[in-house]
C-alpha cells in the first residue's frame, strides 16, 4: 500500500501517481520540491530500510543521506534546475549496516519554479551482488570518484573535525602540498589552511561556531592571503537523523569577483577611448556639487563637441573616425589637471569638468581645448583639420543637480553650433526661458492642427497692365483661445526647426486645392499658390501628395502653383530638379519665393521649369526714393525677362511703389494697396465685386495680419 503523510497530497500528484508508486517493484520516495520532505513511499521502501512509514515520511532528504554525494546533491537541488542523478551508492539500513543501491533520482514538474515541483528517488538492492571485499574496494574508488568530479574543492570531516576524505580540487584551491594529504596529518593540514588565511582569528573563531552546531548549515567567504576569495557551504552529513560528521564545499571566487569588477569599470568607461563614460561624469559632477556646497567652491562643466565629425566618417571611414576619437581624448586630457575629469558622452561628444573653476578658470580652459583641437590632424598621408564648438556651464548657477548642469552644458554648446561652429560659449539662462516657450508654442501648435484652429486666408494678386485679380496666395492664420492670433513669423519658424512644417503644409495644401476647387464650381476660377517649405519640398512623396490633393478635388493642375524656397536649390541639384521635373509634369505652375533673400544659382534658374519670382517685400519697402533698393528690383526684373519669368512684387502698400514697379516692367503685385489677405468670403466680396468699383487701398486689419 501507499505510505503518505497525514495530509493529502496535491491533486495532480496524488491521483496519478499514487497506485503508480505501489505498483513499482523499486522502492521509491515522493519528495517535494519545495521542502524536500518525503510525502510518500511504497512498501518496497520500507523494507529495503528496514524504518516505519512514521519514521520516513516527514522527513527531510538531508536527515536520511548517507554520503557526501547526497548531501552535495541535495545542496544544489534547491537552485539547479531539474538536476537529475543516476548512480550507486550506499544507503544505512535501520540495523546499522549498509546496503549497495542503484539510486535514480529525477525531476518532474509542477510550476515554473523548482520549488513547485517533486522528485521521485527510485532505488533497488544490489547488496546481495556487491558482497566481496574487492566490490568494497571499488566502493570506496567510486565514492572518490564522485567527489572528484566536482568542480568544487570538497572536505569531509567527521564530528572531532578529523578528515575522513576530500578530493584534489580541495588540496589546489588550498594549495595543500600532496605529502600532507598522503600521510592523512590533520594537524599539519588544519595549520596550513590557518596560515592561508588572510584573517586567522575571525576564520577560526567562524570554523569552531560550525563545529560547536552540528546540524547547521553555513556559507561564508574565506580571503587567502595570496588575494584570492573563496565561498565556504558547510552542510552537516546525517546518518538515521543524526549528525555524523560534516561537509565542506570550497569554491573559488576570483575569477568572478574580477569579473564583475570588469564589468563596472565598463559601466563607467568609454570602451573605444578609455575615458569615463556619461554615467560616470555624472556620478563625479554629483560629488562635485556636494563638495562645492560644503566649501562654496564653484566648478565648470564643458560640454565639447567636433564640428562636421560626420563628414569624416562618411569621406575616410569609421576607422580614420575613431583614431580621430581617441586623438581627441589624448588632447582634452592633455588640457586637464589630475584632478579635473574628461569623459566622452557618446558619439564625437565630449565633456570636461573643471574643478575650483569661476568664470575665468572655465573660459581658460574652454581656450586651451580649443587651442589644442586647432592643431592638423596627421594620419599616415592625409592632414586635416577638426574644430570643436564648446558650451560652458558653470556651478552653481547654471544648474542644482547634475543631470541640470550636463543639460546647460550641452544648450550652450548647441548655441555655438547654430551661431557658425568653432569656438565656446556660456550657458545664458535666458535661453531656457526661450526654449521651454518655443517647447510650449511647438507643443500648441500640434493641439491646434488636431482640433482645427487653423484657417486660410487669400490675399488678391493683380496684373499691373490690366488692373485684374489674377490669383491669390493662401496664407496660414491660427487664433488660439487663450492667446489670440498668433503672427505666422512666431509659430512657423518653431514648426520648421521641430519638422511640424510638414504636416502644416500638407494640411495647406489640402485646404487650399479644395477652396479653389470649390470657386471653380461656383464659376471663379482662381489660381491659387501655397508656400511650400524646403523641408516640405524635401519628402520624397510631396510630388504624390500634390498628385493626390488635386485628384480628390478636381481641381485642373493649371489653377495651383506652388511657391517655392530659394533653399532648394542650394541642396543636391539633381534631386531638385527631378522633383520639379515630377510637379511641372502634373502640370501645376511654380515660382521662386522671396527672391533675392537667399543664394539663388543663375545656371540652376536657367535649368528648373519655373514660372514665376517674387521679389521680397524687403527690397519694396523703401521704393521708389531708396536707390539701393530700386536698383535690387531693376536688376531683378531685368533678370526674370532675361529668363523668361514672369516678377511679382509683395508688400506693395503705395500708389508710388506700384507706379515705379510698372515703369520698372514688374509683371504683378500683391500687397496692401490692392487688399491684405481676406478670409474666403472676404476674398470673394473684394474680388467678385462690381467692375465699376475703383481699385484703392484697404486699410490695415486689426490683429497685424501678415501678408
Amino acid at each position: 500500500m501507499l505510505h503518505s503523510l497525514p495530509r493529502p497530497l496535491p491533486s495532480n500528484v496524488a491521483d496519478p501517481y499514487a497506485a503508480m508508486l505501489e505498483g513499482l517493484l523499486d522502492a521509491v520516495w515522493l519528495v517535494d520540491g519545495r521542502t524536500r520532505c518525503i510525502l510518500a513511499v511504497n512498501g518496497a521502501a520500507l523494507r529495503l530500510s528496514g524504518l516505519t512509514a512514521e519514521q520516513l515520511v516527514g522527513q527531510t532528504v538531508e536527515a536520511l543521506a548517507s554520503t557526501p554525494e547526497d548531501a552535495m546533491f541535495w545542496m544544489d537541488a534547491a537552485s539547479d534546475t531539474r538536476a537529475s542523478l543516476h548512480s550507486d551508492t550506499l544507503m544505512r539500513h535501520a540495523d546499522g549496516s549498509l546496503l549497495w543501491v542503484t539510486r535514480r533520482i529525477s525531476y518532474f514538474a509542477a510550476g515554473p519554479q523548482v520549488a513547485d515541483g517533486y522528485w521521485l528517488v527510485a532505488m533497488r538492492d544490489q547488496t546481495q551482488r556487491r558482497q566481496s571485499e574487492d566490490e568494497r574496494e571499488v566502493l570506496v574508488a567510486e565514492l572518490q570518484a564522485t567527489l572528484e568530479s566536482t568542480a568544487d574543492g570538497i572536505l569531509v570531516v567527521d564530528l572531532l573535525g578529523q578528515m575522513r576524505s576530500c578530493n584534489r580540487r580541495f588540496a589546489l584551491l588550498w594549495a595543500i602540498p600532496a605529502d600532507l594529504l598522503q600521510q592523512r596529518d590533520d594537524a599539519a593540514v588544519q595549520s596550513w589552511m590557518r596560515c592561508s588565511v588572510l584573517e586567522p582569528e575571525a576564520y577560526l573563531l567562524r570554523l569552531s561556531t560550525i563545529q560547536a552546531t552540528p546540524l547547521q548549515e553555513s556559507s561564508d567567504v574565506i580571503k587567502l592571503t595570496d588575494g584570492r576569495v573563496l565561498e565556504r557551504v558547510s552542510l552537516p552529513q546525517l546518518s538515521r537523523g543524526r549528525a555524523a560528521g560534516r561537509v565542506f564545499s570550497f569554491r573559488d571566487l576570483s575569477e568572478k569577483l574580477a569579473a564583475s569588477q570588469r564589468i563596472a569599470e565598463l559601466s563607467h568607461s568609454d570602451m573605444l577611448t578609455g575615458l569615463p563614460n556619461r554615467r560616470a561624469l555624472a556620478e563625479r559632477v554629483e560629488l562635485a556639487q556636494a563638495i562645492g556646497r560644503r566649501e562654496n567652491m564653484p566648478f565648470a562643466l564643458l560640454n565639447v563637441d567636433l564640428d562636421r565629425f560626420k563628414q569624416i566618417n562618411d569621406t575616410l571611414g569609421n576607422a580614420y573616425g575613431d583614431r580621430v576619437l581617441k586623438e581627441a581624448a589624448e588632447r582634452l586630457k592633455a588640457c586637464t589637471r589630475e584632478v579635473d575629469m574628461v569623459a566622452r558622452l557618446g558619439g564625437d561628444e565630449f565633456a570636461l569638468l573643471i574643478h575650483q573653476a569661476d568664470m575665468r578658470g572655465g573660459e581658460q580652459a574652454a581656450r586651451r581645448v580649443q587651442e589644442a583641437m586647432s592643431r592638423p590632424f596627421s594620419f599616415d598621408t592625409l592632414s586635416f583639420t577638426v574644430t570643436c564648438s564648446t558650451g560652458i556651464a558653470l556651478f552653481p548657477a547654471d544648474g542644482a543637480s547634475a543631470d541640470a548642469l550636463m543639460a546647460s552644458a550641452e544648450r550652450a554648446m548647441h548655441w555655438v553650433k547654430e551661431s557658425g561652429r568653432g569656438t565656446f560659449h556660456f550657458h545664458q539662462p535666458r535661453k531656457d526661458i526661450d526654449l521651454l516657450s518655443r517647447m510650449r508654442l511647438d507643443h500648441a501648435m500640434r493641439q491646434a492642427l488636431h482640433e482645427g484652429q487653423f484657417r486660410l486666408h487669400y490675399q488678391p494678386q493683380i496684373s499691373l497692365a490690366s488692373g485684374k485679380v489674377i490669383g491669390a496666395e493662401a496664407l496660414i492664420r491660427w487664433r488660439d483661445p487663450l492667446r489670440g492670433e498668433i503672427s505666422p513669423g512666431e509659430f512657423i519658424p518653431v514648426a520648421e526647426e521641430s519638422g511640424f512644417i510638414v504636416a502644416i503644409g500638407e494640411w495647406v495644401l489640402q485646404q487650399a486645392v479644395e477652396q479653389a476647387a470649390t470657386w471653380l464650381r461656383q464659376g471663379w476660377p482662381m489660381p491659387v499658390a501655397i508656400n511650400v517649405s524646403a523641408l516640405q519640398f524635401q519628402q520624397s512623396q510631396f510630388a504624390d501628395s500634390v498628385a493626390f490633393a488635386l485628384r480628390s478635388s478636381g481641381l485642373p493642375p493649371e489653377l495651383l502653383e506652388l511657391e517655392l524656397t530659394e533653399s532648394i536649390l542650394v541642396g543636391d541639384a539633381d534631386e531638385a530638379l527631378q522633383r520639379l521635373q515630377a510637379l511641372a509634369a502634373l502640370g501645376v505652375g511654380m515660382s521662386i519665393d522671396d527672391f533675392g533673400t537667399g543664394y539663388s544659382s543663375l545656371a540652376y534658374l536657367k535649368r528648373f521649369p519655373i514660372q514665376r519670382l517674387k521679389i521680397d517685400r524687403s527690397f519694396i519697402q523703401g521704393l521708389p526714393g531708396d536707390a539701393s533698393d530700386a536698383g535690387i528690383v531693376n536688376a531683378i526684373i531685368q533678370m526674370g525677362r532675361a529668363l523668361r519669368l514672369q516678377v511679382i512684387a509683395e508688400g506693395v502698400e503705395t500708389q508710388a511703389q506700384r507706379d515705379f514697379l510698372a515703369r520698372a516692367g514688374c509683371d504683378e503685385f500683391q500687397g496692401f494697396l490692392y487688399a491684405p489677405a481676406l478670409d474666403p468670403r472676404a476674398f470673394e466680396e473684394r474680388v467678385w465685386r462690381p467692375a465699376s468699383e475703383p481699385l484703392r487701398a484697404m486699410p490695415r486689419l486689426a490683429g497685424g495680419f501678415l501678408a
